[in-house]
C-alpha cells in the first residue's frame, strides 16, 4: 500500500478496536486507507486502549490510538437498548443483544496507561469526562475524580484529551458540559475534542473559547439537530467523527458502521455551512493533525 503522507479524510474517533470487528478488522481498516481515509481508536478500558495500540502498531500510517477510562465504565452500570439504541446494543459486542451490556467498573490504573503512553502511535488520552445518563452522587463523584486524573495525565504528557461528555435524560441541576468545562478550567494544561458534541450552541461556544474543537458523528446524516452549532461553529474548530461501530451516516443507516464512512460526515458538514466537500475535507485533516500532532 502507497504511504499517504496527507490524508482526504480523517475519522478522529473510532472502535475497531471492539469486538464488533473481531472477524474483519483489518479489512476495515485497509479499506479506510485505501479510501485516503487515517483513522483514530480510541480505548474505553484497559482492554480496549490496549487493542487500539496493538492495532495502531500494525500500520506504517494513517492508523493512531487514544488511552483512556470511559465515564461510564468508573462503576458498575446497566446499558440496555432503550438508552443505546438498536445499533449500539448490537456493536457492544458484535452481537444484537437487546438487554444492551453491564458496565463491570473500572478503576483507573495509571501505570498500565503511563506504559501505553511510551508508544508513539497513541496521540491522545480518553475517551474520558462526563456521563449523566444514569447517575447517583456517588458515581458523578467517581466520574470526575476519574476525569482529573486522567487530565493530570494529559497535561504530564502533553497530549491533547478526547471528551465524552452526555446529560442525564433529566439533567436539572445536573450539567454534564458546564461541570466538565470547570473541572478543565481549574485542572488542564492541555486542549482537546468534544466528542460527539450534542450540546446547546451556547454550551459549544464555551468549549470553543476555551480552545477544544467539537467533532460530529453520522447523526448529523439524518436529523437537523446539529445544524445551528456546526453553521456557528469556526471551520478551524470542527472535527469529523464516525464513532463507528455505532451510528452509521445515510446512506449507510442501520448498518454497522466504519472509518471509511466518515466522508458522508463531511459532504454533510459541507452542506450545512456552505462550503465545498474539498475545503471541509482539508480544514479537518489540517485540525486534526494540528491537534494530534500526527
Amino acid at each position: 500500500m502507497n504511504k499517504i503522507m496527507t490524508p482526504k479524510y480523517i475519522d478522529i474517533h473510532s472502535h475497531v478496536n471492539f469486538k464488533a470487528f473481531d472477524e474483519d478488522r483489518d479489512e476495515v481498516i485497509r479499506r479506510a486507507l485505501e479510501n485516503n481515509t487515517w483513522v483514530i481508536n480510541v480505548g474505553t478500558q484497559i482492554d480496549t486502549s490496549r487493542k487500539a495500540v496493538e492495532i495502531a502498531n500494525q500500520y506504517e500510517e494513517g492508523v493512531y490510538a487514544i488511552i483512556g477510562l470511559h465515564p461510564i465504565h468508573t462503576g458498575a452500570s446497566f446499558h440496555d437498548e432503550k438508552e443505546l439504541g438498536p445499533a449500539f446494543a448490537k456493536a457492544s459486542d458484535g452481537q444484537r443483544r437487546a438487554e444492551g451490556f453491564m458496565s463491570k467498573g473500572e478503576e483507573f490504573n495509571e501505570d498500565v496507561y503511563r506504559e501505553l503512553l511510551k508508544n508513539k502511535k497513541v496521540v491522545g488520552i480518553g475517551e474520558c469526562g462526563l456521563d449523566y445518563y444514569r447517575c447517583t452522587p456517588e458515581s458523578i463523584l467517581k466520574q470526575k475524580e476519574t476525569f482529573i486524573q486522567q487530565i493530570e495525565l494529559a497535561n504530564e504528557f502533553k497530549k491533547p484529551l478526547m471528551l465524552h461528555i452526555r446529560h442525564g435524560v433529566n439533567h436539572a441541576g445536573h450539567n454534564a458540559y458546564a461541570d466538565a468545562l470547570e473541572i478543565l478550567k481549574k485542572y488542564s494544561k492541555v486542549k482537546g475534542d468534544v466528542h460527539f458534541f450534542a450540546g446547546t450552541w451556547q454550551e459549544a461556544e464555551a468549549f470553543l473559547d476555551f480552545g477544544f474543537t467539537l467533532s460530529f458523528t453520522g447523526v448529523v446524516t439524518f436529523t437537523h439537530d446539529y445544524d445551528e452549532v456546526i453553521k456557528n461553529t469556526p471551520l478551524d474548530m470542527i472535527m469529523s467523527e464516525t464513532d463507528s461501530p455505532y451510528v452509521a451516516p445515510v446512506p449507510h443507516r442501520g448498518k454497522r458502521n466504519e472509518p471509511s464512512y466518515v466522508k458522508e460526515i463531511v459532504k454533510k458538514i459541507a452542506e450545512i455551512k456552505g462550503f465545498s466537500e474539498r475545503e471541509v475535507a482539508e480544514a479537518i485533516v489540517a485540525n486534526a493533525k494540528r491537534l494530534f500532532g500526527i
